[in-house]
């Protein structure tokens, strides 16, 4: 098994007339190996064309319908990304992935407040997020397919490098992954830590997780209390920017010291008095994982 994505989903690319829409679908599409999973691609303009025999439709209620997709990638450029999202979210597809950086963050507050408001189905990962792949099966999104490994340990990540480092050091250490999800660093967004954790827990195929953090907010906290109280898996833990000065961002736009807040020193600590075995060297985090197994 694995979460969010498999070998039978299919996939909408919304923006995939530009240039990254194309690229990455071009790679994600060999990655699952003549399986059918990309199914079509979303542009007002385009519908009625194709891009290298994947069918465009106007939008992505068409697709859906003529396709069966339950899952879009989105790669529209920041000023339309967010209208893109919501549009996913309209049709009510399962999960929306959105790899666009840069948008505005009131743009971000209003669909999100949306989606609660309406209480939508739909799931958002991202934005500012590198995607999720199940290794061996499918990737959406801009991840390095050939560095995963098929295996039982969860990866959860606000990094999208980091990411790729922990599924490397994973993969030489020859343990393999269920699936890694790639959250985003943006201030706001839709899957946290938690909600991915939760899938892990639920998951009978992934036997632990890594969870990689960052500066900012308070997210790697509130996912370490409740792994405390309910993960029955061991979790090992990373946060970025040890070193970072308050009020400086780092990185992604949500990576910020404010208030005396968000630190890495704080995360680490509650991480730990939850249980969690944290690593201040990134370079270890194959190696805590292994430990703990």
């Amino acid at each position: 098994m694995s979460i969010l994505i498999n070998s039978t989903t299919k996939v909408l690319t919304q923006g995939i007339t530009g240039k990254t829409g194309q690229f990455h679908t071009r790679m994600s599409r060999e990655y699952a190996n003549g399986r059918a999973c990309y199914v079509g691609g979303v542009h007002p303009k385009k519908a009625g064309t194709d891009f290298e025999g994947i069918p465009i439709f106007a939008t992505v209620r068409e697709a859906k319908e003529a396709t069966g997709a339950t899952v879009s990638v989105v790669y529209v450029p920041p000023a339309g990304a967010a209208d893109a999202i919501w549009e996913a979210v309209e049709a009510d597809l399962d999960l929306v992935i959105c790899i666009t950086e840069g948008i505005p963050v009131r743009d971000m507050v209003v669909v999100r407040d949306r989606m609660r408001r309406e209480n939508r189905k739909t799931l958002l990962l991202g934005p500012n997020c590198p995607g999720v792949i199940t290794p061996d099966e499918l990737k959406i999104g801009i991840m390095p397919g050939h560095i995963h490994k098929k295996g039982r340990i969860g990866v959860v990540s606000r990094s999208g490098t980091l990411t790729y480092e922990a599924v490397g050091q994973l993969t030489a250490l020859g343990l393999g992954q269920s699936t890694a999800v790639g959250i985003g660093g943006d201030p706001v967004n839709g899957l946290k830590h938690i909600d991915v954790l939760k899938m892990f827990n639920d998951d009978p195929d992934t036997d632990a997780v890594v969870m990689i953090g960052e500066i900012g907010g308070t997210d790697e906290e509130t996912a370490a209390e409740w792994a405390r109280d309910n993960m029955t898996k061991p979790v090992v833990g990373f946060i970025a920017g040890v070193t970072a000065p308050p009020g400086k961002r780092m990185g992604h736009a949500g990576a910020i010291i404010s208030g005396g807040k968000g630190t890495a020193q704080e995360k680490l600590a509650v991480m730990e008095a939850c249980g969690i075995k944290v690593t201040k060297d990134p370079s270890e985090m194959g190696a805590l994982l292994k430990s703990v197994l």
